[in-house]
């Protein structure tokens, strides 16, 4: 990513909805360039105009800072995704795919073909056991939350998910230490639990939060939703345990003990989490805790959990690594820096590479990039289609106008050589020979035409993520009747697996003359990824439909030679391509 580009990342919470406007430092770090937040302002109980009041907010944060960028990464939240972290054993890296694409059908608690789906490796064990995330969300969820981010003028570029994201943030701002570090993320909502040890991450969500502290309080006061959450704001705050003073305030004193409670049971909450990471995912138990999130500055929150967990506790910052542009307020990012973790692991994706890198993005949108992707494809074809009978009307007519001086030329000469029958002959012999060599010419011309034309063939079959890196072509036959055949050796792909053929005995040296040419060897890369091997016989399946391919030779028209797609976890894949000509190009 280029320092001038731009990248909004968007955290829309359950009661919240925060904005960073991030770009690329010198140092190919992040830097914060503006942001904003505001209350959604819902009630939990009465959520009818929640997409509305989504697309609403976001155009008013956006509006009161001035913000024009519009290409968004945004983060759904942990309540809407199904989490499963799951052990794979060894296998070899080729099958890794299959088989998490067999878990993930296996977990997901509903029908596949109608959720959108991601996976990351996050470690492995001491038995060598691999350790997958798989995440998974309802497809109308994601598409319907899409469509109230692009109703507010925004182009969707990714969707993460919120623990996922915090997690990146953590791991960006905090220097690795010793044991295991968790992180409490307090939301409106939930409570977001992240287990950080030996590049190994945990996460677990607990539906106790801000909301609930708001609910039993309106519960306790018969008030509505929306006025018991300005109490909590004005008064609340944890009431401290043992022989304290109660505040003079007797209402404040009754809503200090409710947060108290509601922490009590979160506490717990975190406690069974803690015994379930120890016990089940082999962890070791916390050494520090960091709070995050809206609700973890209710006073004393900090306070409560120390007397209670006993080890280390501090706020998280998120900006702690992050360039922050002079223009950006300090004093107005300290008062939100606690809930901006999401945003700031949003901003990362972009600029670096983070340690959790998945992609929930709708199939609407991938849709819309794959065309995106081809059109630069259909454009060049357009072109093509245009240029190429204007280049060989401009070739006729450059080609008439020589023959017609040659022509007049000729006849010149004829008109003064009438008389001389012999010097008519001879010069008539010229004419031949000047004709023949003209068309010897032209012959030659219009064979150095072919090969653009099949090389822009080649080209407008490719299908998406799949480049060439060269054409070559061959001889699979001796240049003269008779003779041996060439050698040519090479790896054949076979269904499960790559074959070593042979190489031929060295053939013997060929006459010399001139050399048909009836195949060309094709090598190319691409981005691997589940579906590579899949692009590559698509892209194979394209050629053997290519006027200059053998249609007689049928599936062996294009011969794929050699492939690493899926094979390996190398981002990009290579492969070897074998097209028979129609018609040999004789040199």
């Amino acid at each position: 990513m280029l320092a001038a580009e731009k990248i909004l990342a968007l955290d829309i919470g359950a009661s919240t909805v925060k904005v960073g406007e991030f770009a690329a430092s010198r140092s190919h770090g992040l830097r914060l360039t503006n942001f904003n937040y505001a209350d959604l302002g819902i009630d939990p109980e009465h959520e009818e105009n929640r997409k509305a009041l989504i697309v609403s907010t976001i155009r008013n944060v956006l509006r009161e800072k001035n913000i024009h960028t519009t290409r968004a990464i945004f983060s759904v939240s942990g309540q809407s995704v199904f989490t499963r972290f799951v052990k794979l054993p060894p296998v070899e890296e080729s099958k890794v795919v299959q088989i998490i694409q067999y878990e993930a059908q296996q977990n997901v608690p509903f029908p596949i073909d109608e959720v959108i789906w991601d996976y990351q490796l996050v470690g492995s064990s001491q038995e060598g056991e691999l350790e997958v995330v798989l995440l998974a969300i309802k497809s109308d969820i994601i598409e319907d939350l899409n469509d109230g981010v692009e109703s507010a003028g925004l182009h969707t570029e990714m969707v993460d998910v919120a623990p996922m994201a915090l997690y990146n943030a953590v791991r960006y701002n905090v220097p690795d230490g010793d044991g295991c570090t968790m992180i409490v993320d307090i939301g409106a909502r939930t409570t977001n639990l992240l287990f950080i040890e030996n590049n190994r991450v945990f996460s677990r969500s607990i539906p106790i939060a801000g909301n609930a502290i708001t609910q039993s309080i309106a519960a306790e006061f018969g008030m509505p939703f929306v006025e018991a959450e300005q109490l909590k704001r004005a008064k609340g705050f944890v009431a401290l345990g043992g022989a304290y003073e109660e505040p003079p305030d007797e209402q404040q004193a009754r809503v200090s003990k409710i947060i108290r409670n509601v922490m009590t049971r979160l506490h717990a909450e975190v406690a069974r989490s803690v015994n379930f990471y120890r016990s089940q995912q082999g962890g070791g138990a916390p050494t520090r805790l960091f709070l995050s999130g809206g609700t973890s500055i209710i006073p004393y929150t900090n306070r409560f959990f120390e007397e209670k967990v006993q080890i280390p506790i501090e706020y998280f910052n998120p900006f702690r690594n992050v360039e922050i542009d002079q223009h950006v307020p300090r004093e107005d990012l300290a008062r939100c820096a606690h809930f901006f973790g999401e945003v700031v692991g949003l901003g990362l994706r972009r600029v670096t590479e983070c340690p959790l890198e998945v992609n929930l993005l709708p199939h609407s949108i991938r849709g819309r990039k794959q065309m995106e992707n081809k059109r630069p494809y259909f454009a060049g074809a357009a072109v093509a289609l245009v240029l190429i009978p204007l280049c060989w009307l401009a070739y006729t007519k450059k080609t008439a106008a020589l023959k017609q001086l040659e022509l007049d030329q000729v006849k010149g000469q004829v008109e003064q050589l009438q008389t001389l029958d012999g010097h008519v002959r001879t010069e008539k012999t010229k004419l031949d020979e000047v004709k023949s060599k003209a068309d010897q010419i032209a012959g030659l011309v219009k064979q150095r035409s072919l090969w653009p034309e099949l090389l822009q063939d080649i080209n407008g079959r490719l299908v998406p993520n799949v480049w060439i890196v060269s054409v070559a072509p061959e001889s699979s036959t001796a240049p003269t009747a008779g003779g041996p055949t060439p050698p040519r050796g090479g790896r054949r792909l076979t269904r499960n697996a790559e074959e070593e053929e042979p190489p031929a005995e060295t053939a013997a040296p060929a006459a010399q003359g001139p050399v048909a040419l009836n195949e060309l060897r094709i090598v190319g890369a691409g981005l691997n990824s589940s579906e590579a091997f899949t692009m590559l016989r698509e892209f194979a399946q394209r050629l053997r439909a290519s006027p200059f391919a053998d249609s007689a030779a049928g599936e062996k028209s294009v011969d794929i030679v050699t492939t690493s797609a899926g094979m390996s976890r190398e981002p990009v894949f290579t492969f070897t391509l074998i097209m028979k000509l129609a018609k040999p190009i004789t040199l």
